[in-house]
């Protein structure tokens, strides 16, 4: 097919595209983007700029099919010597407008159709024990079921400046980018957040001394100081693999994201997180039979972290905290009042407003000044209990869009944190080692 090149789809899954997606509008020209590429003897800053207002087939039933505003995105090129895999039989896709829902039969027809290949009303699969459902679920879809129709994607050539790069993902609004090598002609590594944690945690000294190697060194002079003999090969995935394999490389990597190449062409398609693929599942929860773990509390379960918890107080200042990132390798720190209750939270993509307040040079100020500058409307530390069912928790944390619950007793002090990755640990991976130990599973 067009997308992929080599990969086919099935007569039925591009009659369900059809239906979901309606009328593809021709793709936006390339143009400039001011200020954030280098100069042009040294092209490093390459970015596919289509804004993220479309989901995939069941994000869109989740808001009734409504149409969103046309697509307003912009795509950069690079020169030729130094752009990433990009084949004309496969563009990465734009946004098009959907069209309204017409009847009722359309919205169930699109659930039936994806779940068809788990095969619900056979015999054999429902002598199966219910608590690998959603395994088999994860299983039966590849990761191209689960990419949307259009989307962000931001790409760093490794010739480019740290400081660059890390106020290139604060203006677009992303976490992440794959990082791609013109002389090896190959993506080789993610530039996430951590990277500017560790940067800031290793070369900050004080207010008064400038932090040269975030302003001058190049991603690949980084990566040469930093991975030395810890460098591991960019870790990715197949549209073509199943979404339980994305999900078992997401947490046995211990990664938050996880990069789509297309194996044939080598273009990147899309980034993959935990969060995504929740509430992918989410979207089906409902239609599918529930297992028994689903009505258990946390208290029964013991999912989530309860000893040892890393935590703040208002007055740490954030220097401390970067710190504490580094050496618990922890993704957010409750901020805890001195009577022991959770006030507030900090975590890795709140250390980005330092990039874009540009105040990274002082990092003696408080967490709470720090919070002052939070650029996204906060709502306030998304909390839960242990006595709050499975069930209860995953609506909690998919509706929220959060990536963790803190867990806090009745008087709201910390009891321990629940992550997304310990939430898809205990729906996919845990019910398919019991299977593998029972001999149920190959």
């Amino acid at each position: 097919m067009k997308r992929f090149g080599s990969l086919r789809r099935s007569k039925k899954r591009k009659e369900q595209d059809l239906l979901a997606a309606g009328r593809r509008q021709s793709e936006p020209p390339c143009l400039p983007v001011s200020g954030l590429s280098s100069s042009p003897s040294t092209p490093s800053l390459h970015m596919l700029f289509p804004k993220e207002v479309h989901q995939s087939a069941p994000e869109r039933l989740e808001r009734s099919l409504s149409s969103p505003p046309p697509d307003t995105g912009q795509r950069l090129s690079l020169p030729s010597s130094a752009k990433p895999p990009m084949s004309s039989s496969s563009p990465i896709p734009y946004a098009f407008p959907l069209p309204q829902a017409t009847s009722q039969p359309n919205f169930y027809g699109l659930f039936e159709g994806m779940l068809e290949k788990l095969d619900l009303n056979d015999d054999g699969v429902a002598a199966e024990p219910d608590r690998d459902i959603y395994m088999r679920f994860m299983k039966s879809h590849c990761c191209y079921d689960i990419v949307p129709t259009s989307s962000k994607l931001v790409v760093f050539d490794t010739g480019l400046q740290v400081k660059k790069a890390f106020f290139a993902l604060v203006a677009n609004g992303v976490r992440a980018a794959p990082l791609w090598d013109s002389e090896r002609q190959c993506f080789v590594g993610m530039l996430t957040i951590t990277d500017f944690i560790i940067i800031l945690h290793r070369y900050y000294k004080s207010p008064l001394v400038q932090i040269y190697e975030l302003e001058d060194h190049k991603l690949e002079t980084w990566r040469e100081v930093y991975l030395q003999e810890t460098f591991k090969p960019l870790v990715n995935i197949s549209p073509e693999s199943s979404i339980f394999d994305a999900v078992y490389s997401l947490i046995k990597n211990k990664i938050h994201r996880l990069p789509v190449i297309d194996p044939v062409t080598g273009n990147p398609l899309y980034i993959l997180t935990h969060k995504r693929i929740l509430k992918f599942l989410q979207l089906f929860v409902r239609e599918m039979p529930k297992p028994a773990f689903m009505k258990q509390t946390l208290g029964e379960l013991g999912i989530g972290t309860y000893k040892n918890i890393a935590f703040i107080h208002p007055d740490t200042p954030i220097i401390k905290a970067l710190q504490i990132f580094v050496e618990r390798r922890v993704s957010a720190l409750p901020v805890v009042d001195v009577s022991g209750k959770v006030v507030d939270i900090y975590s890795k993509f709140d250390v980005i407003n330092l990039a874009a307040e540009k105040t990274y040079n002082n990092l003696d100020i408080t967490v709470t000044q720090a919070l002052r500058h939070r650029c996204q409307y906060f709502e306030g530390v998304m909390q839960c209990h242990k006595l709050d069912t499975l069930e209860t928790i995953v609506d909690k944390i998919v509706k929220a869009e959060v990536h963790r619950l803190v867990v806090v007793d009745d008087r709201s002090a910390i009891e321990g944190i629940i992550s997304l990755s310990d939430i898809l640990q205990a729906l996919v991976l845990s019910p398919a080692d019991a299977c593998r130990e029972e001999g149920l599973l190959e």
